[in-house]
Protein backbone atom coordinates (compact mmCIF):
# COMPACT_ATOMS: atom_id res chain seq x y z
CA UNK A 1 0.00 0.00 0.00
CA UNK A 2 2.79 2.03 0.91
CA UNK A 3 4.32 1.93 -1.99
CA UNK A 4 1.61 1.90 -4.15
CA UNK A 5 0.91 5.51 -2.59
CA UNK A 6 4.71 6.76 -3.33
CA UNK A 7 4.35 6.24 -7.19
CA UNK A 8 0.79 7.75 -7.27
CA UNK A 9 1.70 10.65 -5.53
CA UNK A 10 4.84 10.88 -7.45
CA UNK A 11 2.86 11.22 -10.60
CA UNK A 12 0.82 13.61 -9.16
CA UNK A 13 3.95 15.94 -8.42
CA UNK A 14 5.34 15.39 -11.11
CA UNK A 15 1.85 16.98 -12.65
CA UNK A 16 1.91 19.67 -10.45
CA UNK A 17 6.02 20.44 -11.65
CA UNK A 18 4.24 20.57 -15.11
CA UNK A 19 1.83 23.25 -13.51
CA UNK A 20 3.74 25.43 -11.34
CA UNK A 21 7.04 25.15 -13.42
CA UNK A 22 6.62 24.65 -16.83
CA UNK A 23 3.59 26.17 -17.60
CA UNK A 24 3.82 29.45 -15.68
CA UNK A 25 7.88 29.61 -16.51
CA UNK A 26 8.95 31.16 -13.29
CA UNK A 27 12.80 32.81 -13.06
CA UNK A 28 15.57 30.88 -11.13
CA UNK A 29 16.01 30.18 -8.56
CA UNK A 30 11.91 30.19 -7.92
CA UNK A 31 11.61 27.33 -10.05
CA UNK A 32 14.05 25.61 -8.45
CA UNK A 33 13.10 26.40 -4.78
CA UNK A 34 9.59 25.41 -6.18
CA UNK A 35 10.94 21.70 -7.46
CA UNK A 36 12.94 20.91 -4.28
CA UNK A 37 9.95 21.84 -2.36
CA UNK A 38 7.92 19.93 -4.54
CA UNK A 39 10.27 16.40 -3.76
CA UNK A 40 10.54 17.43 0.09
CA UNK A 41 6.92 17.36 0.69
CA UNK A 42 6.42 14.01 -1.81
CA UNK A 43 8.89 12.12 0.87
CA UNK A 44 7.17 13.73 3.79
CA UNK A 45 3.74 12.74 2.87
CA UNK A 46 5.52 9.26 2.30
CA UNK A 47 6.56 9.20 5.61
CA UNK A 48 3.32 10.36 6.90
CA UNK A 49 1.25 7.24 5.47
CA UNK A 50 4.31 5.11 6.48
CA UNK A 51 4.03 6.47 9.94
CA UNK A 52 1.81 4.23 12.80
CA UNK A 53 2.17 0.88 10.25
CA UNK A 54 6.45 1.09 9.74
CA UNK A 55 7.79 3.64 11.94
CA UNK A 56 6.87 4.51 15.21
CA UNK A 57 4.72 7.96 15.87
CA UNK A 58 6.76 8.98 18.64
CA UNK A 59 9.89 9.70 16.53
CA UNK A 60 8.36 10.91 13.12
CA UNK A 61 5.13 12.46 13.61
CA UNK A 62 6.15 16.10 13.57
CA UNK A 63 7.13 15.25 9.90
CA UNK A 64 4.65 12.83 9.16
CA UNK A 65 2.26 16.19 10.17
CA UNK A 66 4.01 18.39 7.69
CA UNK A 67 3.19 15.42 5.14
CA UNK A 68 0.19 14.46 5.65
CA UNK A 69 -1.11 17.94 6.27
CA UNK A 70 0.50 18.69 2.85
CA UNK A 71 -1.68 15.93 0.95
CA UNK A 72 -4.85 18.40 1.30
CA UNK A 73 -3.09 21.23 -0.06
CA UNK A 74 -2.51 19.17 -2.92
CA UNK A 75 -6.10 18.61 -3.37
CA UNK A 76 -6.78 22.26 -3.70
CA UNK A 77 -4.03 22.60 -6.11
CA UNK A 78 -5.08 19.64 -7.83
CA UNK A 79 -8.44 21.39 -8.29
CA UNK A 80 -7.50 24.84 -8.97
CA UNK A 81 -4.72 24.02 -11.18
CA UNK A 82 -6.91 21.85 -13.38
CA UNK A 83 -9.62 24.93 -13.76
CA UNK A 84 -5.89 26.86 -14.44
CA UNK A 85 -5.20 24.54 -17.19
CA UNK A 86 -8.42 24.33 -19.15
CA UNK A 87 -8.93 28.05 -19.30
CA UNK A 88 -5.41 27.96 -20.40
CA UNK A 89 -6.05 25.59 -23.11
CA UNK A 90 -9.25 27.60 -24.11
CA UNK A 91 -7.21 30.59 -24.36
CA UNK A 92 -4.98 29.25 -26.39
CA UNK A 93 -7.75 28.10 -29.07
CA UNK A 94 -9.21 31.07 -29.16
CA UNK A 95 -5.87 33.16 -29.93
CA UNK A 96 -4.88 30.78 -32.74
CA UNK A 97 -8.71 30.71 -33.95
CA UNK A 98 -8.41 34.58 -34.10
CA UNK A 99 -4.95 34.63 -35.58
CA UNK A 100 -3.50 36.55 -32.58
CA UNK A 101 -1.61 33.53 -31.04
CA UNK A 102 2.11 35.55 -31.18
CA UNK A 103 0.61 38.88 -30.54
CA UNK A 104 -1.44 37.46 -27.31
CA UNK A 105 1.10 35.09 -25.87
CA UNK A 106 2.61 37.90 -23.72
CA UNK A 107 -0.35 38.46 -22.25
CA UNK A 108 -1.37 34.57 -21.80
CA UNK A 109 1.46 34.10 -19.91
CA UNK A 110 1.20 36.69 -17.78
CA UNK A 111 -2.50 35.65 -16.96
CA UNK A 112 -1.54 32.19 -16.27
CA UNK A 113 1.34 33.24 -13.73
CA UNK A 114 -1.23 35.13 -12.14
CA UNK A 115 -3.94 32.45 -11.93
CA UNK A 116 -1.39 30.12 -10.61
CA UNK A 117 -0.56 32.33 -7.76
CA UNK A 118 -3.88 32.95 -6.72
CA UNK A 119 -4.47 29.14 -7.06
CA UNK A 120 -1.58 28.37 -4.60
CA UNK A 121 -2.38 31.30 -2.37
CA UNK A 122 -6.03 29.96 -1.87
CA UNK A 123 -4.86 26.06 -1.60
CA UNK A 124 -2.41 27.14 1.36
CA UNK A 125 -4.83 29.60 2.97
CA UNK A 126 -7.76 26.88 2.72
CA UNK A 127 -5.22 24.45 4.12
CA UNK A 128 -4.60 26.47 7.18
CA UNK A 129 -8.05 27.33 7.87
CA UNK A 130 -8.51 23.27 7.70
CA UNK A 131 -5.47 22.72 10.13
CA UNK A 132 -7.18 24.86 12.60
CA UNK A 133 -10.93 23.50 12.18
CA UNK A 134 -10.10 19.99 12.66
CA UNK A 135 -7.95 20.54 15.92
CA UNK A 136 -10.89 21.92 17.64
CA UNK A 137 -13.51 19.16 17.77
CA UNK A 138 -16.63 20.69 19.93
CA UNK A 139 -19.78 18.84 21.36
CA UNK A 140 -22.95 18.84 19.44
CA UNK A 141 -26.39 18.27 20.60
CA UNK A 142 -29.15 16.14 18.43
CA UNK A 143 -32.69 14.95 19.77
CA UNK A 144 -34.01 12.14 18.29
CA UNK A 145 -37.54 11.10 18.83
CA UNK A 146 -38.14 7.24 18.51
CA UNK A 147 -41.79 6.05 18.55
CA UNK A 148 -40.83 2.39 20.30
CA UNK A 149 -38.59 3.60 22.77
CA UNK A 150 -39.55 2.42 26.08
CA UNK A 151 -40.66 5.20 28.64
CA UNK A 152 -37.95 4.11 31.70
CA UNK A 153 -35.04 5.57 28.66
CA UNK A 154 -36.99 8.88 27.39
CA UNK A 155 -34.37 11.03 28.04
CA UNK A 156 -31.63 8.90 27.97
CA UNK A 157 -28.30 10.70 26.67
CA UNK A 158 -25.74 9.10 24.49
CA UNK A 159 -21.98 10.05 23.44
CA UNK A 160 -21.14 8.69 20.50
CA UNK A 161 -17.60 9.26 19.65
CA UNK A 162 -15.96 7.80 16.31
CA UNK A 163 -13.15 8.14 13.84
CA UNK A 164 -10.32 9.70 16.16
CA UNK A 165 -7.51 8.23 13.54
CA UNK A 166 -4.97 8.22 16.44
CA UNK A 167 -1.33 7.46 15.74
CA UNK A 168 0.05 9.40 12.47
CA UNK A 169 -0.78 13.18 13.13
CA UNK A 170 -2.81 12.48 16.59
CA UNK A 171 -1.29 11.67 19.75
CA UNK A 172 -2.44 10.51 23.48
CA UNK A 173 -3.46 14.39 24.18
CA UNK A 174 -5.83 14.40 21.54
CA UNK A 175 -7.30 11.04 22.94
CA UNK A 176 -7.52 12.81 26.42
CA UNK A 177 -9.03 15.90 25.14
CA UNK A 178 -11.70 13.54 23.79
CA UNK A 179 -12.31 11.92 27.03
CA UNK A 180 -12.36 15.07 28.81
CA UNK A 181 -15.14 16.64 26.14
CA UNK A 182 -17.56 13.31 27.19
CA UNK A 183 -16.76 13.65 30.59
CA UNK A 184 -18.11 17.24 30.54
CA UNK A 185 -21.27 15.93 29.46
CA UNK A 186 -22.16 12.80 31.85
CA UNK A 187 -23.73 10.84 28.98
CA UNK A 188 -25.85 7.53 30.52
CA UNK A 189 -24.21 5.45 27.82
CA UNK A 190 -21.29 5.60 25.41
CA UNK A 191 -21.07 4.81 22.34
CA UNK A 192 -17.42 4.46 20.34
CA UNK A 193 -17.65 3.54 16.36
CA UNK A 194 -14.38 2.91 15.10
CA UNK A 195 -11.57 3.76 13.25
CA UNK A 196 -9.88 4.95 16.72
CA UNK A 197 -6.49 4.64 15.16
CA UNK A 198 -4.87 4.36 12.09
CA UNK A 199 -1.46 1.75 12.88
CA UNK A 200 -0.41 -1.18 14.43
CA UNK A 201 -1.35 -1.96 18.33
CA UNK A 202 2.64 -2.14 18.56
CA UNK A 203 3.23 1.44 17.60
CA UNK A 204 0.09 3.09 18.48
CA UNK A 205 -1.93 1.01 21.02
CA UNK A 206 -0.35 3.02 24.14
CA UNK A 207 -1.98 6.36 22.27
CA UNK A 208 -5.27 5.20 22.97
CA UNK A 209 -4.72 5.18 26.88
CA UNK A 210 -7.18 7.45 27.91
CA UNK A 211 -9.57 6.35 26.45
CA UNK A 212 -9.65 4.15 29.50
CA UNK A 213 -11.09 7.15 31.37
CA UNK A 214 -14.42 6.65 29.72
CA UNK A 215 -16.86 6.40 31.58
CA UNK A 216 -21.32 5.74 31.97
CA UNK A 217 -23.61 4.60 34.12
CA UNK A 218 -25.17 2.34 31.35
CA UNK A 219 -21.82 1.21 29.84
CA UNK A 220 -19.34 1.86 27.31
CA UNK A 221 -19.86 -0.19 24.04
CA UNK A 222 -17.45 -0.25 20.78
CA UNK A 223 -17.65 -2.04 17.45
CA UNK A 224 -14.66 -1.53 14.70
CA UNK A 225 -14.34 0.32 11.68
CA UNK A 226 -12.54 0.08 8.57
CA UNK A 227 -9.10 1.29 9.73
CA UNK A 228 -8.60 -1.56 12.64
CA UNK A 229 -8.13 -3.71 9.59
CA UNK A 230 -6.11 -1.54 7.19
CA UNK A 231 -2.76 -2.17 9.10
CA UNK A 232 -3.42 -4.56 12.02
CA UNK A 233 -5.66 -7.70 12.99
CA UNK A 234 -8.78 -5.94 13.59
CA UNK A 235 -9.19 -8.66 16.10
CA UNK A 236 -5.96 -7.62 18.14
CA UNK A 237 -7.36 -3.91 18.22
CA UNK A 238 -10.71 -4.51 20.23
CA UNK A 239 -9.14 -6.86 22.16
CA UNK A 240 -7.08 -3.65 23.53
CA UNK A 241 -10.40 -1.70 23.83
CA UNK A 242 -11.60 -3.96 26.10
CA UNK A 243 -8.19 -3.89 28.21
CA UNK A 244 -9.09 -0.10 28.19
CA UNK A 245 -12.95 -0.98 29.65
CA UNK A 246 -14.93 -0.30 25.97
CA UNK A 247 -17.09 -3.37 25.77
CA UNK A 248 -16.55 -4.54 22.24
CA UNK A 249 -19.54 -6.31 20.38
CA UNK A 250 -18.68 -8.35 18.28
CA UNK A 251 -21.86 -9.44 16.18
CA UNK A 252 -23.30 -9.36 19.47
CA UNK A 253 -25.86 -7.57 21.95
CA UNK A 254 -26.28 -7.05 25.44
CA UNK A 255 -29.30 -5.67 27.49
CA UNK A 256 -29.58 -2.51 29.10
CA UNK A 257 -32.10 -2.15 32.22
CA UNK A 258 -33.15 1.12 33.39
CA UNK A 259 -35.70 0.84 35.90
CA UNK A 260 -38.60 -1.97 34.77
CA UNK A 261 -37.51 -0.89 31.01
CA UNK A 262 -35.06 -3.10 28.62
CA UNK A 263 -33.46 -2.23 25.62
CA UNK A 264 -31.00 -4.45 23.49
CA UNK A 265 -27.48 -2.87 22.18
CA UNK A 266 -26.17 -4.56 19.30
CA UNK A 267 -23.05 -4.02 17.49
CA UNK A 268 -21.38 -5.65 14.30
CA UNK A 269 -18.17 -5.60 12.74
CA UNK A 270 -17.60 -3.16 9.90
CA UNK A 271 -18.63 -3.53 6.08
CA UNK A 272 -15.80 -4.12 4.62
CA UNK A 273 -14.23 -6.63 7.37
CA UNK A 274 -12.13 -9.38 6.19
CA UNK A 275 -12.40 -13.03 7.48
CA UNK A 276 -13.13 -13.97 10.47
CA UNK A 277 -14.59 -10.63 11.25
CA UNK A 278 -17.50 -10.44 8.81
CA UNK A 279 -20.28 -8.15 9.85
CA UNK A 280 -23.48 -10.94 11.00
CA UNK A 281 -26.43 -8.67 11.74
CA UNK A 282 -28.32 -11.86 11.86
CA UNK A 283 -26.41 -13.81 14.89
CA UNK A 284 -26.44 -10.48 16.73
CA UNK A 285 -30.07 -10.13 16.91
CA UNK A 286 -30.35 -14.16 17.09
CA UNK A 287 -32.82 -15.25 19.96
CA UNK A 288 -33.89 -11.44 20.74
CA UNK A 289 -37.03 -11.32 22.58
CA UNK A 290 -39.79 -9.86 20.01
CA UNK A 291 -40.44 -6.01 19.79
CA UNK A 292 -37.29 -5.50 22.00
CA UNK A 293 -36.14 -1.48 21.07
CA UNK A 294 -32.98 -1.98 19.57
CA UNK A 295 -29.79 0.49 19.46
CA UNK A 296 -27.52 -0.67 16.67
CA UNK A 297 -24.00 -0.16 16.72
CA UNK A 298 -22.73 0.02 13.06
CA UNK A 299 -19.35 1.38 11.68
CA UNK A 300 -20.77 2.50 8.20
CA UNK A 301 -24.22 4.50 7.31
CA UNK A 302 -25.08 2.00 4.82
CA UNK A 303 -25.46 -1.26 6.76
CA UNK A 304 -28.27 0.59 7.83
CA UNK A 305 -30.02 -0.87 5.03
CA UNK A 306 -29.76 -4.42 6.73
CA UNK A 307 -30.77 -2.93 9.67
CA UNK A 308 -34.45 -1.57 8.59
CA UNK A 309 -34.55 -5.21 7.18
CA UNK A 310 -33.75 -6.71 10.67
CA UNK A 311 -36.18 -4.18 12.39
CA UNK A 312 -33.55 -2.22 14.33
CA UNK A 313 -34.66 1.11 15.74
CA UNK A 314 -31.83 3.05 15.91
CA UNK A 315 -28.44 2.89 14.03
CA UNK A 316 -25.32 5.35 15.34
CA UNK A 317 -22.61 5.70 12.39
CA UNK A 318 -19.44 7.23 11.86
CA UNK A 319 -17.41 6.55 8.78
CA UNK A 320 -18.03 9.83 6.38
CA UNK A 321 -16.02 12.62 8.38
CA UNK A 322 -19.07 14.57 7.07
CA UNK A 323 -16.72 14.66 3.70
CA UNK A 324 -13.96 15.83 5.38
CA UNK A 325 -12.53 18.37 2.83
CA UNK A 326 -15.43 20.29 1.33
CA UNK A 327 -16.08 19.38 -1.84
CA UNK A 328 -15.92 15.85 -0.99
CA UNK A 329 -19.21 15.53 0.68
CA UNK A 330 -21.07 15.81 -2.59
CA UNK A 331 -19.50 12.16 -3.64
CA UNK A 332 -20.38 10.51 -0.48
CA UNK A 333 -23.82 9.49 -1.23
CA UNK A 334 -22.06 7.64 -4.25
CA UNK A 335 -21.74 5.33 -1.57
CA UNK A 336 -23.26 5.75 1.77
CA UNK A 337 -26.86 6.29 1.86
CA UNK A 338 -26.05 9.36 4.40
CA UNK A 339 -23.14 12.27 5.20
CA UNK A 340 -23.95 13.65 8.34
CA UNK A 341 -26.87 14.07 11.00
CA UNK A 342 -29.94 12.13 11.37
CA UNK A 343 -31.84 9.96 8.53
CA UNK A 344 -34.41 7.63 8.05
CA UNK A 345 -33.60 4.43 6.31
CA UNK A 346 -36.44 2.61 6.12
CA UNK A 347 -38.17 1.49 9.04
CA UNK A 348 -34.33 2.50 11.15
CA UNK A 349 -33.56 6.31 12.27
CA UNK A 350 -29.68 6.76 11.81
CA UNK A 351 -27.67 8.88 13.00
CA UNK A 352 -23.94 9.39 11.44
CA UNK A 353 -21.44 11.56 12.91
CA UNK A 354 -18.45 13.21 11.46
CA UNK A 355 -15.99 11.92 13.69
CA UNK A 356 -14.01 13.70 15.47
CA UNK A 357 -10.51 12.94 13.93
CA UNK A 358 -9.22 13.11 10.54
CA UNK A 359 -8.32 10.49 8.01
CA UNK A 360 -4.83 11.03 6.02
CA UNK A 361 -4.36 14.84 6.05
CA UNK A 362 -4.95 16.35 10.05
CA UNK A 363 -7.57 18.93 8.00
CA UNK A 364 -10.96 19.62 7.75
CA UNK A 365 -12.40 22.01 5.88
CA UNK A 366 -16.66 22.20 5.53
CA UNK A 367 -17.28 19.19 7.86
CA UNK A 368 -16.23 20.70 11.84
CA UNK A 369 -14.82 17.65 13.86
CA UNK A 370 -17.26 16.52 16.81
CA UNK A 371 -18.12 14.21 19.89
CA UNK A 372 -22.26 14.02 19.34
CA UNK A 373 -24.45 14.11 22.26
CA UNK A 374 -27.86 12.38 21.24
CA UNK A 375 -30.80 12.90 23.91
CA UNK A 376 -33.28 9.75 22.82
CA UNK A 377 -36.73 10.69 23.46
CA UNK A 378 -39.96 8.74 23.13
CA UNK A 379 -41.88 10.18 20.17
CA UNK A 380 -45.38 11.12 20.92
Amino acid sequence: MIAFFAVALALITFWLHRRLVRAPRPPRPASVVIDVALVVLWALAVLGIATGRVLDPATFRPAASVGLTWLATVFYLVLGLAVVGIGSLITRGVLRLTGAAERGAAGRLLGLRIATVVVVAGAVSVTIYGVVEANSPKVTHTRVELADLPEEFDGMRVALISDLHIGPARDRDFASRIVELVDAEQPDLIAVGGDLTDGTVAKVGDEIAPLAGLRAPLGVFGVSGNHEYYSDDGGRWLDEWDALGIHTLRNQRVEIARGDGRIDVAGIYDATAPEPYEPDLGKALAGQEPGRFTLLLAHQPKQAIEASDHGVDLQLSGHTHGGQLWPIRYLVPLQQPSVTGLDRIGTTTLYTTRGAGAWGPPVRVGAPPEVTILELRRAP
